[in-house]
Protein backbone atom coordinates (compact mmCIF):
# COMPACT_ATOMS: atom_id res chain seq x y z
CA UNK A 1 0.00 0.00 0.00
CA UNK A 2 2.98 2.31 0.42
CA UNK A 3 1.75 3.90 3.61
CA UNK A 4 4.32 4.05 6.43
CA UNK A 5 7.93 3.98 5.31
CA UNK A 6 9.79 0.79 6.10
CA UNK A 7 13.04 0.63 7.99
CA UNK A 8 16.21 -1.45 7.75
CA UNK A 9 15.01 -3.29 10.85
CA UNK A 10 12.43 -5.04 8.64
CA UNK A 11 14.85 -7.96 8.18
CA UNK A 12 13.54 -9.46 11.47
CA UNK A 13 11.20 -12.35 10.40
CA UNK A 14 8.85 -11.89 13.36
CA UNK A 15 8.54 -8.20 12.59
CA UNK A 16 7.88 -8.98 8.93
CA UNK A 17 5.11 -11.40 9.89
CA UNK A 18 3.39 -8.87 12.12
CA UNK A 19 3.60 -6.17 9.49
CA UNK A 20 2.40 -8.55 6.80
CA UNK A 21 -0.76 -9.21 8.83
CA UNK A 22 -1.28 -5.48 9.29
CA UNK A 23 -0.89 -4.81 5.57
CA UNK A 24 -3.35 -7.62 4.79
CA UNK A 25 -5.88 -6.05 7.17
CA UNK A 26 -5.36 -2.70 5.47
CA UNK A 27 -5.84 -4.18 1.99
CA UNK A 28 -9.07 -5.81 3.13
CA UNK A 29 -10.36 -2.46 4.30
CA UNK A 30 -9.10 -0.43 1.40
CA UNK A 31 -11.66 0.95 -1.00
CA UNK A 32 -14.58 1.17 1.39
CA UNK A 33 -15.55 3.77 3.93
CA UNK A 34 -13.47 3.12 7.01
CA UNK A 35 -15.51 5.13 9.46
CA UNK A 36 -18.89 6.76 9.47
CA UNK A 37 -18.52 10.46 10.22
CA UNK A 38 -20.97 12.78 11.85
CA UNK A 39 -22.16 16.00 10.28
CA UNK A 40 -19.48 18.64 10.09
CA UNK A 41 -16.58 16.15 10.00
CA UNK A 42 -16.08 16.06 6.27
CA UNK A 43 -13.30 18.64 5.88
CA UNK A 44 -10.60 15.95 6.07
CA UNK A 45 -10.70 12.83 3.94
CA UNK A 46 -11.85 10.09 6.35
CA UNK A 47 -9.79 7.58 4.36
CA UNK A 48 -6.50 9.44 4.75
CA UNK A 49 -3.72 6.84 4.51
CA UNK A 50 -0.14 7.62 5.44
CA UNK A 51 1.81 7.62 2.20
CA UNK A 52 4.79 9.13 0.44
CA UNK A 53 8.28 10.07 1.64
CA UNK A 54 7.03 12.00 4.68
CA UNK A 55 4.86 9.23 6.11
CA UNK A 56 5.70 8.20 9.68
CA UNK A 57 8.43 5.58 9.67
CA UNK A 58 6.91 2.19 10.43
CA UNK A 59 9.81 1.14 12.66
CA UNK A 60 9.31 4.29 14.76
CA UNK A 61 5.54 3.93 14.90
CA UNK A 62 5.56 0.39 16.26
CA UNK A 63 8.28 1.00 18.86
CA UNK A 64 5.64 2.17 21.33
CA UNK A 65 4.79 -0.65 23.77
CA UNK A 66 2.05 1.33 25.56
CA UNK A 67 3.86 1.27 28.92
CA UNK A 68 2.47 4.68 29.93
CA UNK A 69 5.71 6.24 31.21
CA UNK A 70 4.98 9.20 28.95
CA UNK A 71 1.67 10.10 30.58
CA UNK A 72 2.98 12.06 33.55
CA UNK A 73 5.40 13.94 31.30
CA UNK A 74 2.73 15.17 28.89
CA UNK A 75 1.23 18.62 29.62
CA UNK A 76 -2.00 17.98 27.71
CA UNK A 77 -2.56 14.68 29.50
CA UNK A 78 -1.84 16.32 32.87
CA UNK A 79 -4.43 19.00 32.10
CA UNK A 80 -7.16 16.64 30.84
CA UNK A 81 -6.47 13.15 32.16
CA UNK A 82 -7.61 11.85 28.76
CA UNK A 83 -5.79 8.99 27.07
CA UNK A 84 -6.38 10.57 23.66
CA UNK A 85 -4.46 13.67 24.79
CA UNK A 86 -1.37 11.63 25.69
CA UNK A 87 1.54 10.55 23.48
CA UNK A 88 0.48 6.91 23.89
CA UNK A 89 -3.06 7.72 22.81
CA UNK A 90 -1.94 9.81 19.86
CA UNK A 91 0.38 7.05 18.66
CA UNK A 92 -2.48 4.56 18.98
CA UNK A 93 -4.53 6.80 16.69
CA UNK A 94 -1.64 6.99 14.22
CA UNK A 95 -1.45 3.19 14.15
CA UNK A 96 -5.22 2.90 13.72
CA UNK A 97 -5.20 5.30 10.76
CA UNK A 98 -2.15 3.63 9.25
CA UNK A 99 -3.80 0.20 9.48
CA UNK A 100 -7.09 1.46 8.08
CA UNK A 101 -9.08 0.79 11.26
CA UNK A 102 -10.23 4.41 11.59
CA UNK A 103 -10.27 7.41 9.32
CA UNK A 104 -8.50 10.71 9.86
CA UNK A 105 -11.66 12.59 10.73
CA UNK A 106 -11.64 16.04 12.29
CA UNK A 107 -12.19 14.54 15.73
CA UNK A 108 -9.17 12.26 15.31
CA UNK A 109 -6.95 15.00 13.91
CA UNK A 110 -7.94 17.34 16.75
CA UNK A 111 -6.08 15.09 19.20
CA UNK A 112 -2.91 15.49 17.12
CA UNK A 113 -3.50 19.24 16.78
CA UNK A 114 -3.64 19.58 20.58
CA UNK A 115 -0.14 18.17 20.96
CA UNK A 116 2.22 21.04 21.90
CA UNK A 117 5.15 19.06 20.44
CA UNK A 118 7.18 19.65 23.62
CA UNK A 119 8.75 16.16 23.32
CA UNK A 120 8.87 15.57 27.08
CA UNK A 121 7.57 12.08 26.31
CA UNK A 122 10.83 11.27 24.53
CA UNK A 123 12.80 11.80 27.73
CA UNK A 124 10.40 9.58 29.70
CA UNK A 125 10.14 6.80 27.09
CA UNK A 126 12.19 3.65 27.89
CA UNK A 127 11.67 2.31 24.36
CA UNK A 128 13.23 5.30 22.59
CA UNK A 129 10.15 6.23 20.58
CA UNK A 130 11.08 9.33 18.48
CA UNK A 131 7.72 10.97 19.08
CA UNK A 132 8.83 14.31 17.63
CA UNK A 133 9.48 12.68 14.26
CA UNK A 134 6.18 10.80 14.42
CA UNK A 135 3.99 13.81 15.18
CA UNK A 136 5.88 15.90 12.61
CA UNK A 137 5.35 13.30 9.89
CA UNK A 138 1.71 12.82 10.91
CA UNK A 139 0.97 16.54 10.75
CA UNK A 140 2.66 16.68 7.36
CA UNK A 141 0.24 13.99 6.15
CA UNK A 142 -2.72 15.83 7.65
CA UNK A 143 -1.77 19.25 6.29
CA UNK A 144 -1.28 17.88 2.79
CA UNK A 145 -4.91 16.71 2.80
CA UNK A 146 -6.65 19.15 5.12
CA UNK A 147 -9.28 21.29 3.39
CA UNK A 148 -8.78 24.77 4.86
CA UNK A 149 -11.19 26.68 2.68
CA UNK A 150 -10.10 29.72 0.68
CA UNK A 151 -9.39 32.01 3.67
CA UNK A 152 -7.52 29.33 5.62
CA UNK A 153 -5.43 28.30 2.63
CA UNK A 154 -4.46 31.90 1.85
CA UNK A 155 -3.66 32.66 5.50
CA UNK A 156 -1.53 29.53 5.79
CA UNK A 157 0.33 30.32 2.58
CA UNK A 158 1.05 33.90 3.68
CA UNK A 159 2.21 32.94 7.19
CA UNK A 160 4.28 29.86 6.39
CA UNK A 161 5.64 30.42 2.89
CA UNK A 162 5.61 34.14 2.16
CA UNK A 163 6.17 35.75 5.56
CA UNK A 164 8.25 33.55 7.91
CA UNK A 165 10.99 32.75 5.34
CA UNK A 166 11.28 36.37 4.11
CA UNK A 167 13.31 38.69 6.37
CA UNK A 168 12.38 41.83 4.44
CA UNK A 169 8.65 41.24 4.86
CA UNK A 170 9.12 40.41 8.53
CA UNK A 171 10.97 43.70 9.02
CA UNK A 172 8.08 45.61 7.46
CA UNK A 173 5.62 43.80 9.73
CA UNK A 174 7.76 44.50 12.79
CA UNK A 175 7.99 48.17 11.82
CA UNK A 176 4.22 48.42 11.55
CA UNK A 177 3.84 46.70 14.93
CA UNK A 178 6.26 49.16 16.52
CA UNK A 179 4.32 52.14 15.16
CA UNK A 180 1.11 50.60 16.52
CA UNK A 181 2.70 50.10 19.95
CA UNK A 182 4.47 53.46 20.23
CA UNK A 183 1.85 55.75 18.66
CA UNK A 184 -0.67 55.22 21.43
CA UNK A 185 -3.01 53.27 19.17
CA UNK A 186 -2.38 50.07 21.13
CA UNK A 187 -3.41 51.75 24.39
CA UNK A 188 -6.60 53.03 22.77
CA UNK A 189 -7.47 49.60 21.34
CA UNK A 190 -6.83 47.82 24.64
CA UNK A 191 -8.63 50.45 26.68
CA UNK A 192 -11.73 50.26 24.49
CA UNK A 193 -12.16 46.52 25.03
CA UNK A 194 -13.34 46.31 21.41
CA UNK A 195 -11.27 43.28 20.45
CA UNK A 196 -12.42 41.34 23.48
CA UNK A 197 -16.04 41.97 22.56
CA UNK A 198 -15.45 41.07 18.93
CA UNK A 199 -13.34 37.96 19.55
CA UNK A 200 -11.55 36.72 22.68
CA UNK A 201 -9.10 34.91 20.40
CA UNK A 202 -8.26 38.11 18.54
CA UNK A 203 -7.86 39.95 21.84
CA UNK A 204 -5.47 37.23 23.07
CA UNK A 205 -3.43 37.46 19.85
CA UNK A 206 -3.12 41.23 20.26
CA UNK A 207 -2.04 40.95 23.89
CA UNK A 208 0.47 38.26 22.91
CA UNK A 209 2.08 40.61 20.38
CA UNK A 210 5.74 40.93 21.39
CA UNK A 211 7.04 44.36 22.24
CA UNK A 212 9.14 45.51 19.28
CA UNK A 213 12.19 47.30 20.69
CA UNK A 214 13.91 50.25 19.08
CA UNK A 215 17.21 48.35 19.32
CA UNK A 216 17.69 45.94 16.46
CA UNK A 217 20.24 43.18 16.05
CA UNK A 218 23.28 44.94 14.63
CA UNK A 219 25.54 42.19 13.35
CA UNK A 220 23.61 40.48 10.52
CA UNK A 221 25.91 40.03 7.55
CA UNK A 222 28.98 41.05 9.56
CA UNK A 223 32.06 39.53 11.15
CA UNK A 224 32.56 40.74 14.73
CA UNK A 225 36.09 40.45 16.06
CA UNK A 226 36.80 39.20 19.59
CA UNK A 227 37.82 41.70 22.25
CA UNK A 228 41.17 40.02 22.86
CA UNK A 229 43.07 37.11 21.32
CA UNK A 230 40.89 34.86 19.16
CA UNK A 231 40.09 31.47 20.69
CA UNK A 232 37.50 30.33 18.14
CA UNK A 233 35.33 31.37 15.21
CA UNK A 234 31.59 30.66 15.20
CA UNK A 235 28.70 31.31 12.85
CA UNK A 236 25.65 32.70 14.66
CA UNK A 237 22.07 31.96 13.67
CA UNK A 238 20.15 35.22 13.90
CA UNK A 239 16.92 33.57 12.77
CA UNK A 240 13.76 35.15 11.43
CA UNK A 241 11.99 36.79 14.38
CA UNK A 242 14.72 37.23 17.00
CA UNK A 243 16.59 40.05 15.18
CA UNK A 244 13.35 42.04 15.15
CA UNK A 245 11.80 41.43 18.57
CA UNK A 246 14.86 40.23 20.50
CA UNK A 247 17.49 42.63 19.18
CA UNK A 248 18.88 43.52 22.64
CA UNK A 249 19.13 39.83 23.57
CA UNK A 250 20.94 38.96 20.33
CA UNK A 251 23.36 41.86 20.80
CA UNK A 252 24.07 40.54 24.31
CA UNK A 253 24.94 37.12 22.85
CA UNK A 254 27.48 38.71 20.49
CA UNK A 255 29.02 40.73 23.38
CA UNK A 256 29.34 37.56 25.48
CA UNK A 257 31.01 35.60 22.70
CA UNK A 258 33.47 38.33 21.71
CA UNK A 259 34.36 38.95 25.37
CA UNK A 260 35.29 35.27 25.57
CA UNK A 261 37.63 35.45 22.59
CA UNK A 262 35.20 34.19 19.96
CA UNK A 263 35.02 35.73 16.50
CA UNK A 264 31.38 35.86 15.37
CA UNK A 265 30.27 35.69 11.75
CA UNK A 266 26.57 36.21 11.03
CA UNK A 267 25.83 34.88 7.52
CA UNK A 268 23.82 37.37 5.52
CA UNK A 269 22.17 34.69 3.35
CA UNK A 270 20.92 32.57 6.25
CA UNK A 271 17.21 31.75 6.44
CA UNK A 272 14.61 30.90 9.04
CA UNK A 273 15.51 27.54 10.62
CA UNK A 274 12.16 26.07 9.53
CA UNK A 275 10.85 25.16 12.99
CA UNK A 276 7.55 27.00 12.57
CA UNK A 277 6.93 25.35 9.21
CA UNK A 278 7.77 21.86 10.44
CA UNK A 279 5.52 22.25 13.51
CA UNK A 280 2.71 23.15 11.12
CA UNK A 281 3.39 20.10 8.94
CA UNK A 282 4.92 22.01 6.03
CA UNK A 283 8.01 19.85 5.55
CA UNK A 284 8.57 20.88 1.93
CA UNK A 285 9.23 24.50 2.90
CA UNK A 286 11.23 23.32 5.92
CA UNK A 287 13.57 21.41 3.62
CA UNK A 288 13.99 24.41 1.32
CA UNK A 289 14.96 26.56 4.31
CA UNK A 290 17.34 23.88 5.58
CA UNK A 291 19.14 23.74 2.23
CA UNK A 292 19.55 27.53 2.25
CA UNK A 293 21.07 27.37 5.72
CA UNK A 294 23.37 24.50 4.82
CA UNK A 295 24.78 26.59 1.97
CA UNK A 296 24.99 29.77 4.06
CA UNK A 297 26.65 28.30 7.15
CA UNK A 298 29.06 25.75 5.71
CA UNK A 299 30.71 28.48 3.64
CA UNK A 300 31.72 30.52 6.72
CA UNK A 301 34.72 28.47 7.81
CA UNK A 302 33.37 28.47 11.37
CA UNK A 303 34.37 25.99 14.06
CA UNK A 304 30.78 25.76 15.29
CA UNK A 305 27.30 27.13 14.64
CA UNK A 306 25.89 28.83 17.73
CA UNK A 307 22.14 29.19 18.26
CA UNK A 308 20.48 31.31 20.97
CA UNK A 309 16.96 29.92 20.48
CA UNK A 310 16.13 26.45 21.80
CA UNK A 311 13.56 25.74 19.10
CA UNK A 312 15.88 26.79 16.28
CA UNK A 313 18.76 24.78 17.69
CA UNK A 314 16.64 21.65 17.95
CA UNK A 315 15.48 22.02 14.35
CA UNK A 316 19.00 22.57 12.98
CA UNK A 317 20.46 19.66 14.94
CA UNK A 318 17.97 17.44 13.09
CA UNK A 319 18.69 18.69 9.55
CA UNK A 320 20.57 15.42 9.03
CA UNK A 321 17.34 13.44 9.39
CA UNK A 322 15.29 16.05 7.53
CA UNK A 323 17.50 15.83 4.42
CA UNK A 324 18.51 12.18 4.67
CA UNK A 325 16.76 11.37 1.36
CA UNK A 326 18.38 14.27 -0.51
CA UNK A 327 21.51 12.90 -2.23
CA UNK A 328 22.93 16.37 -2.85
CA UNK A 329 22.50 17.65 0.71
CA UNK A 330 22.52 14.50 2.87
CA UNK A 331 26.20 14.61 3.84
CA UNK A 332 26.33 18.40 4.10
CA UNK A 333 23.27 18.42 6.36
CA UNK A 334 24.89 15.84 8.63
CA UNK A 335 28.02 18.01 8.77
CA UNK A 336 25.99 21.08 9.72
CA UNK A 337 23.94 19.26 12.37
CA UNK A 338 27.13 18.07 14.05
CA UNK A 339 28.38 21.67 14.24
CA UNK A 340 25.30 23.18 15.90
CA UNK A 341 25.68 24.23 19.54
CA UNK A 342 23.20 25.87 21.85
CA UNK A 343 24.73 29.07 23.27
CA UNK A 344 24.76 27.72 26.86
CA UNK A 345 26.22 24.40 25.75
CA UNK A 346 28.91 26.23 23.78
CA UNK A 347 29.88 28.62 26.59
CA UNK A 348 30.29 25.85 29.15
CA UNK A 349 32.42 23.78 26.75
CA UNK A 350 34.57 26.80 25.79
CA UNK A 351 34.77 27.47 28.85
CA UNK A 352 33.42 30.97 29.52
CA UNK A 353 35.09 33.61 31.67
CA UNK A 354 33.50 33.63 35.16
CA UNK A 355 31.55 36.88 35.62
CA UNK A 356 32.37 39.19 38.52
CA UNK A 357 29.55 41.76 38.55
CA UNK A 358 27.10 41.18 41.41
CA UNK A 359 23.40 41.14 40.54
CA UNK A 360 21.58 40.20 43.77
CA UNK A 361 18.62 38.46 42.11
CA UNK A 362 16.53 35.55 43.27
CA UNK A 363 16.20 33.61 40.01
CA UNK A 364 14.14 30.62 38.92
CA UNK A 365 14.73 28.86 35.62
CA UNK A 366 12.20 27.47 33.14
CA UNK A 367 13.59 24.71 30.91
CA UNK A 368 12.58 25.36 27.28
CA UNK A 369 11.16 22.10 25.94
CA UNK A 370 13.31 22.05 22.84
CA UNK A 371 16.43 22.58 24.92
CA UNK A 372 15.71 20.06 27.70
CA UNK A 373 13.78 17.45 25.71
CA UNK A 374 14.94 17.70 22.10
CA UNK A 375 18.58 18.62 22.84
CA UNK A 376 18.82 17.11 26.35
CA UNK A 377 20.51 20.26 27.67
CA UNK A 378 19.56 21.13 31.25
CA UNK A 379 22.77 21.67 33.24
CA UNK A 380 24.62 24.39 31.23
CA UNK A 381 22.04 27.20 31.73
CA UNK A 382 21.97 26.47 35.47
CA UNK A 383 25.76 26.36 35.58
CA UNK A 384 25.90 29.82 34.02
CA UNK A 385 23.30 31.20 36.45
CA UNK A 386 25.15 29.79 39.46
CA UNK A 387 28.38 31.40 38.25
CA UNK A 388 26.93 34.91 38.55
CA UNK A 389 27.78 36.59 41.88
CA UNK A 390 24.71 37.45 43.92
CA UNK A 391 22.31 35.20 42.00
CA UNK A 392 20.30 32.81 44.16
CA UNK A 393 18.95 30.03 41.94
CA UNK A 394 15.65 28.57 43.15
CA UNK A 395 14.42 25.52 41.26
CA UNK A 396 10.95 25.70 39.75
CA UNK A 397 8.79 22.77 40.87
CA UNK A 398 7.62 22.05 37.31
CA UNK A 399 10.61 23.45 35.41
CA UNK A 400 10.60 20.54 32.96
CA UNK A 401 6.90 20.91 32.10
CA UNK A 402 5.99 22.99 29.03
CA UNK A 403 4.85 26.59 29.57
CA UNK A 404 2.31 26.26 26.75
CA UNK A 405 4.10 28.40 24.15
CA UNK A 406 4.79 25.77 21.48
CA UNK A 407 5.55 28.15 18.60
CA UNK A 408 2.19 29.09 17.08
CA UNK A 409 0.32 26.92 19.61
CA UNK A 410 -0.57 30.05 21.61
CA UNK A 411 -2.59 31.20 18.60
CA UNK A 412 -3.96 27.96 17.18
CA UNK A 413 -4.84 26.38 20.55
CA UNK A 414 -5.30 29.43 22.77
CA UNK A 415 -7.44 27.78 25.47
CA UNK A 416 -5.06 24.87 26.03
CA UNK A 417 -2.04 27.14 25.90
CA UNK A 418 -3.46 29.28 28.71
CA UNK A 419 -4.41 26.24 30.78
CA UNK A 420 -0.85 24.98 30.65
CA UNK A 421 0.44 28.49 31.40
CA UNK A 422 -1.79 28.70 34.50
CA UNK A 423 0.03 25.75 36.07
CA UNK A 424 3.40 27.26 35.23
CA UNK A 425 2.60 30.67 36.73
CA UNK A 426 1.40 29.09 39.99
CA UNK A 427 4.80 27.44 40.28
CA UNK A 428 6.59 30.71 39.45
CA UNK A 429 4.63 32.56 42.12
CA UNK A 430 5.55 29.98 44.75
CA UNK A 431 9.30 30.63 44.22
CA UNK A 432 9.04 34.32 45.18
CA UNK A 433 11.63 34.95 42.45
CA UNK A 434 12.69 38.37 41.17
CA UNK A 435 13.54 36.94 37.76
CA UNK A 436 12.34 34.01 35.66
CA UNK A 437 15.17 33.01 33.34
CA UNK A 438 14.69 30.98 30.18
CA UNK A 439 16.39 30.32 26.85
CA UNK A 440 13.81 30.47 24.05
CA UNK A 441 11.91 33.42 22.54
CA UNK A 442 8.53 31.68 22.63
CA UNK A 443 8.95 30.81 26.31
CA UNK A 444 10.09 34.36 27.05
CA UNK A 445 6.98 35.81 25.44
CA UNK A 446 4.61 33.30 27.07
CA UNK A 447 6.07 33.83 30.55
CA UNK A 448 5.91 37.61 30.15
CA UNK A 449 2.27 37.28 29.16
CA UNK A 450 1.60 35.17 32.25
CA UNK A 451 3.39 37.56 34.60
CA UNK A 452 1.54 40.57 33.16
CA UNK A 453 -1.83 38.81 33.25
CA UNK A 454 -1.39 37.63 36.85
CA UNK A 455 0.15 40.87 38.09
CA UNK A 456 3.34 39.17 39.29
CA UNK A 457 6.24 41.51 40.14
CA UNK A 458 8.75 39.34 38.29
CA UNK A 459 11.07 40.05 35.37
CA UNK A 460 11.44 37.52 32.56
CA UNK A 461 14.90 37.38 31.00
CA UNK A 462 17.23 35.19 29.02
CA UNK A 463 20.00 33.44 30.92
CA UNK A 464 22.45 35.17 28.58
CA UNK A 465 20.98 38.58 29.49
CA UNK A 466 21.87 37.97 33.13
CA UNK A 467 25.40 36.86 32.21
CA UNK A 468 25.83 39.94 30.01
CA UNK A 469 24.51 42.19 32.78
CA UNK A 470 27.08 40.77 35.19
CA UNK A 471 29.90 41.13 32.64
CA UNK A 472 29.01 44.77 31.97
CA UNK A 473 29.14 45.60 35.67
CA UNK A 474 32.80 44.56 35.66
CA UNK A 475 34.09 45.38 32.17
Amino acid sequence: MGRCRRSASDHDPSERAVRSRRRAQSRALRGRHLVSTSAGESSIDPRLLFSGPDAPDEADLYKCVHCGFCLQACPTYLETGLETESPRGRIALMKAVNEGRVGATQSVVKHWDLCIQCRACEVACPSGVPYGRLIGATMSQVESKRELGMFGAVASDIALRRLAPNQGRLELLAGAARVYQRSGLQSVVRGSGLLKRLSPSLDHMERSLPDVPATKFKARGQVVKPRDERRARVALLSGCVMPLVNGPEMNAVVRILTRNGVEVVVPKDQACCGAINSHAGDLATTRDLARRNVDAFLSTGADAIVVASAGCGARMKEYDHLLVDDPEYRDKAAQLSAMVKDIHEYLVELPFEPPEGELNYRVTYQDPCHLANAQRITAPPRQILRSIPGVELVELSNAAVCCGAGGTYTITEREFSLRVLDSKMKAVKSTDADVVATANPGCLLQLKLGAQRDGLPVQVKYVTDLLDESYRKRP
